[in-house]
């Protein structure tokens, strides 16, 4: 199949979502599917390459952050992609459409789909859901959200990338999605023998954003500095001068290190070098941070927000807690920083666990379903 996939964030640009759009990419393209990406441009990244036969299309969109994207590069990726899209669609003629994000992509696909007739699956990952990160949309989707019904009603089909997106989902469009988690390459992702560092090593990956609550994991760790352990924190985002002051003011400036933005690669080895993923997030969909964690045998110390507890078995490979209740992430992490065994317990029933997110299974599921809308199609044009 030819496949034309839009996403405004793809790597090394955006979040979660962005990295799962280019697994879910290069596993159709090693299944044979001609992929083609039209995503942001930003800074001094390549227009066009071939990533793992993936051809990777940027478009200038006035995007000038690497960890976010404003309303207007929102409209400018809307404005690119659906000229650039309907060249290409008039040229190679693509089976399906595949939108990853309801809001902006999503408008791409609809208006795409509307004068080319090729389908659409719509992928959404939370934040394109009203009510699904209030903290970060709610402002506008106040005034966007009468638009957006007929971008959901239209797709083909609609995927959502956790139970908790879709049952959100649900509450809010007449749409039935199925769920297709985020998945993760177990074979690349193979963390070898799993040991625990000395100290333990805590890891945090994500937007220093009011979502993710980076300021919460500092207040948090404040309460355990009697204990041995080092932590990094990956990421950048308008909270990075928040976290650096709350730092100073806990006194943990040489126990926790700010790497910035760096690349997903860069943050696997960090990943690799750790024992413990902390998120307290506020809101997640299902977060690619949370798989790639169990894929390489982390423990995982994780809010019940979102899809996280579909990546936990408490007591078994981790622990939750509500995002506010700090004390309850204190006792977690002195019960895992205190006992070795645990920990290393811990550790491996995650690397067992990943095996639910193989990205192969993920890939098939997807292939599976943009060949039976395409059937469908062929069989509809054959009855007229």
């Amino acid at each position: 199949m030819r496949i034309l996939v839009l996403t405004y964030e793809y790597p090394p640009i955006g979040g979660g979502g962005g990295r799962a759009a280019q697994d879910i990419c290069r596993e159709l393209a090693e299944d044979g599917h001609q992929i083609c990406v039209l995503t942001a441009h930003f800074n001094n990244l390549p227009q066009k390459e071939n990533q793992d036969e993936v051809q990777v299309v940027r478009l200038k969109s006035g995007r000038n952050e690497p960890f976010r994207a404003g309303l207007r590069a929102m409209g400018g990726y809307i404005w690119a992609s659906f000229w650039n899209g309907l060249r290409w669609i008039c040229r190679e003629k693509p089976d399906v459409i595949h939108a990853h994000f309801a809001v902006p992509t999503g408008v791409s696909a609809w208006l795409l789909s509307r004068l080319t007739g090729v389908p659409y699956v719509l992928t959404v990952h939370l934040g394109d859901v009203p009510g699904g990160v209030p903290e970060k949309t709610s402002r506008w989707f106040r005034w966007i959200y009468p638009f957006t019904p007929p971008i959901w009603e239209s797709a083909a089909k609609v995927v959502a990338v956790s139970q908790f997106t879709r049952e959100l989902a649900c509450k809010v469009y007449p749409v039935d999605p199925v769920v297709i988690p985020n998945g993760v390459n177990l074979a690349m992702l193979d963390p070898g023998e799993i040991i625990c560092h000395q100290p333990p090593r805590i890891l945090f990956a994500g937007r220093l954003m009011p979502q993710k609550n980076p300021v919460g994991l500092i207040r948090v760790l404040a309460h355990l500095t009697d204990m041995d352990w080092e932590c990094v924190l990956i990421g950048d985002g308008p909270l990075r001068n928040e976290v650096e002051a709350a730092i100073r003011i806990s006194n943990l400036q040489n126990r926790i290190r700010l790497t910035g933005w760096i690349k997903p690669e860069e943050v696997l080895d960090w990943m690799r070098k750790s024992d413990i993923l902390f998120m307290p997030s506020l809101s997640e969909g299902l977060p690619v941070v949370g798989v790639q964690a169990l894929a390489l045998g982390l423990a995982l110390v994780v809010s019940r927000a979102g899809g996280f507890p579909e990546l936990v078995q408490p007591g078994e490979n981790g622990f939750l807690a509500d995002a506010q209740d700090d004390l309850l992430f204190v006792s977690h992490l002195r019960r895992l920083l205190s006992d070795r065994e645990l920990l290393l317990k811990c550790r491996r029933a995650s690397r067992n666990l990943a095996n639910q997110f193989d990205l192969t299974r993920v890939g098939q599921a997807y292939s599976a379903l943009f060949l039976a809308i395409v059937k469908a199609k062929n069989d509809e044009r054959l009855s007229h």
